[in-house]
């Protein structure tokens, strides 16, 4: 098992489920309502303890009530928050989801007026310990610095960088890593209708990384540092409940599957999977796959 750093998010997630999808100006009601903690960085972790890793998270969390339920979530799935900034003025991200239960998708408002995590706060992290750090594509030129931090004072520690919303100059942080997981939508947003070609696209601009883009129900492909071309189908369970978190399930399974055994081929098949199961069911809880 992996000793294992996430920087990032974590934000309040109020999640409606509806019948179907409103109409604009339209007044529907819920089938129900939950209310727990989110963010990209923070779901990872959390499935890659429930994976039997240690994990710490680094970010910024505020001391109120909502902060303090984030952190008693956080502190339940066993997740180190000690890397953290705490701020005493503010409000945590807080994301207003809505849930189709006829299809599953899940549509996001997200509101935020808290500072990012910043370089000062990660020069703090004492990084020997850690044997994969995964970031958020976000704060880029803070990032960078990070990154560069880690390449100077863990030069083999491997990096992974989730590259899920188009940012001003993400691309900066593509040749900084190892492994570049890319979401469907980053690359639609750059007019690539083809997983594949968006890969060798990408290809041209970092040649020792592990390129990988997730395409959801048509599975997953992966550009290993040989420049091979891999495939794995999408494993949709028999009813799609939530897909809410489907991708950072996805993510802690190819970390997950990288730090046992190192094969990407294998990697991409197994966080299919786990991102598969993952939409049959409400949350997080990969134990009880």
């Amino acid at each position: 098992m992996a000793n294992i750093l996430g920087i990032g998010i974590a934000t309040l997630d109020i999640i409606n489920t509806l019948d179907h999808y409103p109409e604009e100006d339209a007044e529907i009601r819920a089938i129900n309502q939950r209310v727990c903690r989110g963010g990209n960085a923070t779901n990872t972790l959390v499935v890659l303890s429930q994976l039997g890793h240690h994990c710490s998270w680094g970010g910024v969390w505020v001391d109120e009530p909502d902060g303090q339920r984030i952190l008693a979530d956080l502190t339940q799935n066993r997740i180190d928050t000690s890397p953290c900034r705490v701020e005493c003025q503010g409000k945590v991200p807080t994301s207003y989801i809505i849930i189709n239960q006829r299809n599953g998708s899940r549509t996001i408002v997200h509101f935020r007026e808290l500072p990012e995590f910043n370089f000062t706060d990660f020069q703090a992290i004492e990084l020997s310990p850690f044997e994969w750090i995964h970031f958020e594509g976000r704060n880029v030129a803070e990032t960078v610095r990070m990154l560069e931090r880690i390449k100077q004072i863990c030069p083999k520690t491997p990096i992974s960088l989730e590259v899920e919303k188009p940012r001003p100059d993400i691309e900066q942080l593509f040749s900084k890593v190892d492994v570049l997981l890319f979401s469907k939508i980053f690359a639609e947003y750059y007019g690539n209708k083809d997983a594949a070609f968006f890969l060798h696209k990408v290809r041209q601009h970092t040649s020792q990384t592990r390129l990988i883009c997730s395409w959801g129900a048509k599975g997953a492909y992966a550009l290993d540092t040989d420049n091979s071309l891999l495939y794995s189908p999408a494993y949709p369970p028999p009813q799609v409940v939530d897909t809410l978190g489907a991708g950072d399930t996805f993510n802690a399974g190819i970390i997950d599957s990288l730090c046992r055994q190192g094969n990407l081929t294998i990697a991409l098949d197994q966080a299919n999977q786990l991102a598969g199961k993952k939409c049959g069911q409400v949350g997080l809880m990969v134990n009880e796959f």
